[in-house]
């Protein structure tokens, strides 16, 4: 899909973009090979800054000397791997390793699945680049985290390895919480076994909005409600399951979690690639700022085990992220939001996105 040409093209974002989507030829010990959401990737600080990448043996960038070369060239970019944190080596009494309970993200950021099934993955209504029953069939993953296993990790975590803010995800599950009912019973767990930790929760719109006061009672910081597209074509191409969640419902669930959470408190996934129009995308993501949601840019990257990698479906072009991106965070720039400002989750993190490397 061609792209507008009114932006000046930032280099250094361009190169971010590459980076994203072609990877690095780099060993990384702490790594994410599947799961809920759209990230296959290694783990890694680049410029000091978190960065979730592809470590492709075939990709054009190299690691010499803690620098990013292409080819020849010094990219200026520093690249460090993350070390394997100490808490993986600990085991629950019943012996479950805690790295099967939750996992590290970036440097700093501890992230679960809370519940690995979801409703939504039959083949015919699964959204088409997730894979978070693959981990779970793999053995590396338990299906439902108690309360009290996620305060036992996060006390380690944090006391072993710095962890300083926490993502919890789950699966979309049958009642009309979708999800919200075990996320609110962990945040109280972890949160008297860490107090003040900041802590993200993610999960659909909540049949009843109600349940977006209860997650914020129990104590999160900032909430998630993951949307993917706006494009209710493409929603309906890429998640036919999910996409029989309205927009409005989405769109009374993100003003109700900005009322209750605050401006900023918010996120959606924004993925790049599904075939939505680049330009409708960037405002639509304007939309979003307005309401005072923050639009996680993501690419999509088909990961193994998804149905989009199934069926050969490609990821975007490294233009069209950097186009999409630059965009959006110009935006973010004039509206005075930043992820960091979140505290906790995938936008304070931003491992998986160029949108901080863009200003965002």
């Amino acid at each position: 899909m061609s792209v507008g040409t009114e932006q000046p093209v930032d280099v250094r974002i361009l190169t971010r973009a590459e980076l994203a989507l072609q990877g690095v030829r780099v060993e990384a010990p702490v790594r994410r090979p599947d799961g809920a959401g759209p990230s296959d990737d290694g783990h890694v600080l680049v410029d000091g800054a978190n960065a979730a990448l592809p470590t492709n043996p075939a990709s054009p960038y190299s690691v010499r000397e803690g620098k990013v070369w292409l080819g020849a060239e010094d990219t200026g970019l520093t690249l460090t791997p993350v070390a394997r944190p100490r808490f993986y080596d600990l085991t629950t009494a019943d012996g479950v390793p805690y790295e099967h309970i939750a996992r590290l993200h970036g440097a700093d950021v501890l992230a679960t699945t809370v519940v690995q099934t979801c409703i939504r993955y039959e083949e015919a209504e699964r959204c088409r680049f997730c894979t978070i029953e693959e981990s779970l069939r793999a053995g590396a993953t338990v299906a439902a985290k108690t309360p009290a296993q996620l305060a036992a990790v996060a006390e380690a975590a944090v006391r072993l390895d710095g962890v300083r803010q926490m993502v919890m995800t789950t699966g979309t599950t049958t009642g009309p919480d979708r999800g919200a009912r075990a996320l609110a019973r962990s945040v109280r767990a972890v949160l008297e076994a860490v107090p003040g930790l900041p802590i993200q929760v993610q999960c659909e719109p909540p049949g009843d909005l109600a349940w977006i006061s209860t997650l914020h009672q129990a104590g999160a910081t900032s909430i998630g409600i993951h949307v993917e597209a706006l494009d209710d074509a493409v929603r309906r191409r890429w998640m036919p399951g999910k996409s029989r969640v309205p927009m409005a419902e989405y769109e009374a669930a993100w003003d109700e979690a900005v009322r209750v959470f605050g401006r900023n408190r918010v996120s959606t996934y924004l993925l790049v690639g599904l075939g939505e129009n680049p330009d409708e995308m960037i405002e639509g993501a304007g939309r979003l700022i307005e309401r005072g949601v923050y639009p996680f840019v993501v690419p999509f990257r088909p990961m193994r085990g998804t149905l989009a990698a199934r069926a050969g479906v490609p990821a975007p072009s490294a233009e069209l992220l950097r186009y999409v991106t630059q965009g959006v965070a110009q935006k973010l720039r004039a509206a005075g939001m930043t992820g960091a400002d979140q505290k906790a989750g995938c936008a304070a993190c931003g491992a998986c996105s160029v949108l901080q490397s863009a200003g965002g």
